[in-house]
């Protein structure tokens, strides 16, 4: 982004994601350095108080904002945001706020953004009050999203939304094929990086405050990566042999199809995807673990000479609402709508067809989303088992998430974890 300022930045990068219909990832590159921290903050922490927010500016505003002032009601988001969430003095927030109109070219807004924010502090706790009398601002979720959630997870949705809303601790990936964890722990202990041992995952260290990658030791050399603890389960649960033929379907970023690699060595493994751009990342992470594999431009729906032979082991990882990460992507509950959980259901459908028909007998299928519906997940499977009379369902007996009728589900937050399900099928 061109604008300086860091609060003209966030409103017109909110702009872009709310009403342009961007992603924030496309936006804001993680891992990029050169982006400034306050920007990702007030990003993100605006698309994650989205409905709070918007809720309590329909009270300030007596109109909507026309189309081509956008940035600016979005700009109003940011000055709330700190007000109420980045623990910033109210007179500083409100006169950085005003002072971020300049960056916007719009001087004409100078008096109104400094109007609505000192009338907001004025009525704030009669505000806050009123929004919070509306669940949708109470839990800053969604009514869709709510009524979604409270329907498959009606013990639980409350914990759910609550986990959903909170900032995701940075949990990282130790190469047990290069370094132990406890040596790995040593490490961070002498660069006085504090990190504790995920309780499940024997391959997972959870940091006690986010660190650039750059800082973290043997990053460069490929002894550690980012990713989720939930994530790392599919290469243990895959149970690869060496020489078998193992495909990673919807390959990108590439941290599955690397530690696969790290837990099991001399594979002949397939990465597909159907982005060019993706599938550079994919290379970029490999080249930096100093593994290989097969990185081929496709669609998993598709078939090419990469499928002809067949695999014994595959992992589709499957495109899905991905309501199971919401705490890391925010943009989510402005960017999805309902009808989208059919049509992905349709999609998963689709894929695991058309992988199945690449398995080879006596091989397994890992089915895997980062989605808490039944819709993307055990309904997926208990559809494709009714119609596939060779394929058989592996039950997962584990210490993690809760068992379905078919596989295994991760709640939001649940062992320091992101909302994952997983299900075995084997031919």
């Amino acid at each position: 982004m061109s604008q300086k300022n860091p609060r003209a930045t966030a409103a017109l990068i909110l702009e872009r994601v709310i009403y342009g219909g961007t992603s924030l990832s496309q936006l804001l590159v993680d891992g990029d350095d050169n982006i400034d921290p306050l920007v990702k903050d007030l990003c993100f922490g605006s698309l994650r108080w989205h409905e709070r927010l918007t809720t309590i500016l329909d009270q300030l505003l007596s109109k909507a904002l026309k189309a081509k002032d956008k940035d600016i009601e979005c700009l109003l988001r940011v000055g709330l945001y700190q007000v109420l969430y980045q623990n910033t003095p109210e007179y500083a927030a409100v006169n950085e706020t005003v002072a971020a109109v300049k960056g916007l070219k719009k001087p004409w807004a100078v008096k109104f953004v400094n109007g609505v924010l000192r009338t907001f502090l004025r009525r704030k706790d009669e505000l806050l009050l009123e929004a919070d009398r509306i669940e949708s601002a109470r839990y800053a979720f969604p009514v869709w999203l709510i009524k979604s959630i409270k329907k498959a997870w009606p013990d639980q949705w409350q914990s759910i939304l609550e986990e959903s809303n909170l900032r995701a601790p940075m949990t990282l990936r130790v190469n047990l094929s290069e370094i132990s964890r406890d040596k790995y722990l040593e490490q961070l202990a002498e660069e006085d990086i504090q990190a504790q041992p995920h309780a499940l995952i024997g391959s997972a260290v959870i940091l006690d405050k986010p660190s650039s990658v750059f800082e973290l030791p043997g990053f460069n050399e490929g002894h550690v990566s980012v990713q989720d603890a939930a994530a790392q389960l599919s290469a243990t649960l895959l149970d690869c042999l060496p020489g078998m033929r193992v495909l990673d379907a919807c390959a990108a970023p590439g941290g599955k199809t690397g530690h696969i690699l790290e837990h099991t060595k001399d594979l002949d493994m397939v990465a597909i995807d159907n982005s060019e751009l993706r599938l550079l990342r994919i290379g970029e992470n490999l080249e930096r673990l100093g593994l290989e594999a097969d990185i081929v431009l496709s669609d998993a729906g598709d078939t090419g000479a990469w499928s002809k032979a067949g695999f014994d082991r595959i992992l589709l990882d499957a495109p899905c609402s991905a309501a199971g990460v919401i705490r890391r992507h925010p943009d989510i509950k402005v960017l999805r709508r309902e009808d989208d959980i059919e049509q992905l259901h349709e999609q998963q459908m689709r894929l695991l067809n058309n992988l199945w028909a690449m398995l080879r007998p006596g091989g397994r299928l890992l089915y895997a989303t980062c989605s808490i519906f039944p819709a993307e997940n055990v309904a997926v499977v208990k559809e494709f088992m009714d119609n596939n009379p060779t394929a058989k369902h592996q039950p997962i007996d584990a210490e993690w998430g809760l068992t379905q009728e078919y596989g295994r589900q991760v709640l939001p937050g649940t062992d320091a974890m992101d909302g994952f399900y997983y299900a075995i099928i084997e031919k």
